[in-house]
């Protein structure tokens, strides 16, 4: 999971996309990386850290031009410590490209080999961003026969990398001297969304980004989000050109973008995350109340910020009285998109505090969105029960994390998530809750899609069946061995 920016604008375009990564700083926290296009020059200013604290004002200056692009990064592959590993990742032929990207790469070990000994291209690090990039150069390369690029050659090396890459990614590219490049894999598994402000004498404006709250907080139209296999082509004067590049596309969007990564305020593939949680909350009151004994429960509490919609559904449709006992620090991340899980036990006391007015003496009923290695779970039920309450019901918006995500969240190994191989009594156990509730896989995919057209979800951490079709039990025990969260 990562943010991504583009913009298109008459104007400088450097604090654009400084603020648009501002907005989406919940969806990465380990590095951040600006790249702009002046004429034919590129720009770049990329370094660990949080975007407040990443960029000095000689940075800014240095970010001149009216296209560019943004990053911020939360490490699925290679390491979250290594700086050369920071998006943009950039290319000097053809033209000069720049590029970022949300998701995760799925056949990475036969790109790599495929780029070294067809392609004859060199590799400086882990990052499947870099085999992105690289695949799209070569593939452009092979379509340009002059010093012009016309959009039908860019949709032809589109068309070409979707045949040769396998797995997740939303991408947003600068073409030195021709403009930007936004493109989705053909399952639409991560978002990307398409948004127009006109400026007078002008022209359009265009941006791409993660999730809509970008678009809305800088007056920009939603147009509609890029389709799965899409590519879309907006040139430096802003004539905007697309084309559905892939053989077969569909649209199965990950269902953890609802349960947990986007902000609640955004709109992705037509459904509202925030109207989705609340749709969750219902379905979860439902389970609930067919598990739990009756007037065994005295208030209902949120683990803030994502689960409070779906906690407040609850509270409402169970007749329960909704209270807030843990107080965040807003200045702690999230401990789930922190590297390592020492860094993320050491946090979760940091970033939670319980206050014990809310529970001396009480029945609690906890609603998380989700519980995945149960760090933080089981610190919560300890922080409960210290704070004074009588019996802690502990529930999940979401399903049992059962299995690795491949696709752009970093969930690699089995062993590390709390539900592998064991039972819901087990892992009640594990935490030390007195009662574990969990959503139902089928009742979170109908919350979610509800309304929206779209008829199925990615949901591989929770069942186990990998969308695209090649992820095979050889490769998840190659990830495991390769990959520390």
């Amino acid at each position: 999971m990562c943010g991504i920016v583009g913009i298109v604008s008459s104007s400088p375009v450097n604090q654009q996309v400084y603020d648009a990564l501002a907005l989406l700083q919940h969806r990465g926290q380990d590095s951040t990386g600006i790249a702009t296009a002046e004429g034919r020059v590129l720009h770049m200013a990329k370094a660990k850290g949080q975007v407040r604290e990443a960029y000095r004002t000689r940075d800014m200056r240095s970010l001149l031009g009216t296209m560019g692009l943004g990053h911020v990064r939360y490490a699925t592959r290679g390491s979250a410590s290594s700086e050369e590993e920071a998006q943009p990742f950039y290319v000097n032929a053809p033209y000069g490209i720049i590029l970022v990207h949300n998701g995760n790469l799925t056949n990475t070990r036969e790109l790599t080999r495929e780029l070294f000994d067809v392609d004859r291209r060199h590799l400086n690090t882990n990052s499947d961003t870099e085999l992105l990039v690289n695949v799209l150069a070569h593939e452009l390369q092979a379509q340009v026969s002059g010093a012009d690029l016309d959009p039908d050659q860019v949709f032809a090396a589109i068309s070409r990398l979707h045949e040769r890459v396998e797995g997740s990614y939303a991408a947003i590219a600068l073409i030195a001297g021709h403009g930007l490049l936004a493109f989705r894999d053909p399952f639409g598994i991560r978002p990307l969304v398409l948004g127009r402000r006109t400026t007078g004498l002008t022209g359009d404006e265009w941006v791409v980004a993660s999730e809509s709250l970008v678009l809305e907080a800088a007056g920009y139209e939603t147009v509609r989000d890029v389709a799965p296999g899409e590519a879309v082509f907006i040139s430096a004067s802003g004539e905007m050109v697309s084309k559905q590049c892939a053989a077969n596309p569909r649209l199965i969007p990950c269902s953890f973008e609802y349960v947990y990564l986007a902000r609640p305020d955004s709109i992705m593939n037509g459904i509202s995350v925030y109207e989705a949680r609340l749709r969750l909350g219902d379905r979860l009151a439902d389970t609930i109340a067919q598990y739990t004994p009756k007037g065994d429960i005295d208030v209902v509490m949120p683990i803030p910020d994502s689960s409070r919609p779906a906690a407040m559904q609850v509270a409402q449709k169970l007749g329960i009285e909704y209270r807030e006992g843990f107080y965040k620090n807003r200045y702690v991340g999230r401990t789930f998109i922190m590297p390592g899980q020492a860094e993320r036990k050491k946090s979760v006391k940091q970033k939670l505090n319980a206050m014990s007015s809310e529970f001396a003496g009480k029945n609690i009923l906890i609603v998380d969105d989700s519980i995945v290695r149960g760090t933080t779970s089981k610190e919560i039920v300890e922080m409960a029960r210290a704070a004074g309450a009588n019996k802690v019901t502990f529930t999940s918006a979401a399903p049992p994390v059962r299995y690795p995500h491949v696709y752009g969240i970093n969930m690699p190994t089995r062993t590390e998530l709390i539900a592998h191989g064991r039972k819901i009594p087990e892992i009640n156990t594990e935490l030390g809750s007195d009662y574990l509730i969990y959503q139902e896989v089928a009742d979170m995919q109908a919350a979610i899609i509800e309304g929206s057209g779209i008829e199925s979800l990615e949901m591989s951490c929770f069942t186990g069946d990998y969308v695209t079709g090649t992820v095979t039990p050889e490769y998840l025990r190659w990830v495991e061995q390769n990959q520390l969260s």
